[in-house]
């Protein structure tokens, strides 16, 4: 995994290495009243975002706060249309939240979509669809539009 390389190349310590230090060196007749490095990593977290995809792949971002949204890897469709213009169509998403269903009239029919927000800034994105009435549409559902409005390319895009 790309954090394995990291922690190969800068020698960083796993947090199984970190705990285990921590164990070994509070067994020693030298006690000390500082807190393990990992109780410190607890408490000053500084992760922005829920996940993260792997920078060696070409992922789309919320272009409001640059929260990771999906790999390119989980694109269906380039060809939708959302309601700030087009639209993007993939089979799964991060860092996203999902509103209430509900039944909307759209294009290609009626459709129980839930809008969907960026956990990170909370701007809408577009939505998900749930269910789909018409069996030519149901290859939809589960799926999730996001509008190209909201969000950027990012990593590894030439």
């Amino acid at each position: 995994s790309c954090l394995a390389m990291l922690q190969q190349c800068h020698q960083i310590p796993s947090i199984e290495q970190v705990q285990q230090s921590c164990n070994s060196s509070s067994a020693s007749p030298d006690t000390s009243e500082e807190p393990c490095p990992t109780d410190m990593v607890k408490m000053t977290k500084s992760k922005t975002f829920q996940a993260y995809l792997p920078s060696c792949h070409r992922t789309y971002s919320c272009i409001h706060c640059r929260a990771h949204l999906a790999n390119h890897d989980e694109l269906i469709s380039k060809s939708f249309q959302g309601s700030q213009g087009r639209a993007y169509l993939f089979n799964s998403v991060v860092n996203v939240g999902c509103g209430p269903a509900e039944e909307r009239v759209l294009l290609t029919g009626l459709h129980a979509v839930a809008d969907i927000y960026c956990e990170n800034c909370k701007t809408t994105l577009g939505w998900k669809y749930e269910h789909a009435f018409e069996s030519s549409q149901k290859y939809k559902e589960g799926k999730f539009i996001i509008e190209l409005a909201h969000m950027i390319k990012d990593n590894g895009w030439e």
